[in-house]
């Protein structure tokens, strides 16, 4: 039940006790969760508030553990010192003990930092900057959904084995967009394909691809990458369809869509692309029934970065019900680490595991937007075209330069 911005799950204290004694008894047995993410801007369909209601819902879950649950949220704004104050405030003055999701990767690394310095809990759910992971890891944070090297990995390596083999990228000038170019160049040129060039596009605040379409265009590639994500590709796509770039034989590859960017194109403009989610709502018994449980709390198609949500914040809880509340508190290091000792398993991701640099191991999905013909329903819109087991999905361990986990 809302409180303002906060969400308070458990039992209330004794009626006796004194409001002094109440209130500090309480903070002493409550894991207080922030979710850092975009509320306003271009990416508040695919975090938001669905992802918001996606951790309530596991909190209540794992209610009456014998600890209380309060859920706050801020948002981000996409801007690294927004994002920044926000995780200094909740640790140092609120008591926060994890913080969830971090939003745009220049916001996350910030956090990342933060979380560390303070020894605080860090469970990143849809920033994609594959960094995370390697030159920035850090014992406490576990990157969940996803990722800038399997989005590579699995669209842009699809898109080259279709024939796809030169390629022009458009480019949101910041962290996750540089890291999704970087990785996604590496994996064609590694294929035997070739980078024609990439234009940056300013971040946040583009909403005329025009020009950045037609420098691309004039560079005839067969492929052009969106190294983009939010309504900078849902802009894209619709921009593009505009120009008939399908009829001058480019092909697009969105290299981070989501479901609910499907659903903004609409069946009509998004069929045929192909993208990579590591959830989807209608992929097996287990994910219907989550989506199930969640669908009277949401109004926009789930995606990975709202399962990612709900299943980080699962885990996490059981590992402090497994160590208790107060050394949990006390350790967030220990909390992460007891997080990589136990498998995880949950509705939206299955059984699973995290491994020793964070990167939390689930298999990656390669799905074809359907054409209107083929959808059954509301929300239907993926086809599956291949997965990629866990342990393929990911950079390699030894790849990654985790300084902590090389030394």
């Amino acid at each position: 039940m809302a409180i303002g911005r906060r969400v308070f799950l458990g039992a209330a204290a004794a009626a006796g006790a004194s409001p002094w004694r109440r209130a500090r008894a309480q903070a002493a047995n409550t894991i207080r969760i922030a979710l850092l993410c975009d509320f306003s801007g271009m990416y508040r369909d695919v975090t938001g508030p669905t992802e918001l209601a996606c951790i309530r819902l596991a909190a209540a879950e794992f209610a009456n553990r014998g600890f209380d649950i309060e859920v706050i949220f801020g948002d981000n704004q996409n801007k690294p010192d927004v994002g920044s104050n926000l995780a200094r405030t909740w640790i140092d003055r609120e008591g926060v003990d994890v913080i969830v999701d971090g939003g745009a990767s220049s916001v996350a690394l910030a956090v990342n930092d933060i979380v560390r310095e303070r020894n605080k809990v860090f469970l990143n759910t849809s920033s994609a900057t594959s960094d995370l992971t390697g030159r920035a890891c850090s014992p406490n944070t576990v990157h969940w959904t996803y990722d800038t090297w399997m989005c590579a990995r699995s669209t842009g390596g699809a898109t080259v084995r279709d024939g796809g083999d030169t390629w022009y990228f458009i480019t949101a000038d910041y962290a996750f967009g540089h890291a999704l170019e970087r990785d996604t160049a590496e994996f064609v040129r590694r294929a035997g394909g070739r980078v024609l060039g990439a234009v940056r596009t300013p971040f946040p605040g583009t909403t005329d691809f025009s020009s950045f379409l037609v420098q691309a265009a004039a560079a005839r590639p067969k492929v052009i990458g969106l190294a983009n994500a939010g309504t900078d590709t849902i802009n894209c796509i619709k921009q593009a369809a505009e120009f008939g770039l399908a009829r001058r034989g480019i092909r697009l590859a969105s290299l981070l869509m989501f479901l609910p960017d499907v659903h903004a194109l609409g069946l009509n403009t998004a069929q045929g692309l192909i993208c990579t989610e590591t959830f989807y709502w209608d992929l097996n018994d287990r994910t219907r029934a989550f989506t199930r449980r969640i669908r009277p709390h949401i109004s926009v198609p789930l995606c990975m970065n709202h399962a990612g949500g709900y299943a980080a914040v699962l885990h996490y809880l059981k590992a402090v019900a497994d160590m208790g509340v107060a050394q949990a508190k006390a350790d967030g290091r220990a909390v992460v680490a007891r997080m990589k000792a136990m498998p995880t398993d949950d509705d939206a991701f299955g059984p699973g595991r995290i491994r020793e640099d964070g990167r939390k191991l689930h298999p990656a999905y390669l799905f074809q937007v359907k054409a209107p013909s083929e959808s059954r329903g509301e929300w239907d819109y993926y086809k599956l075209l291949q997965t990629t087991p866990a342990e393929e999905a990911f950079r390699p361990l030894a790849e990654g330069g985790c300084p902590f986990v090389r030394s």
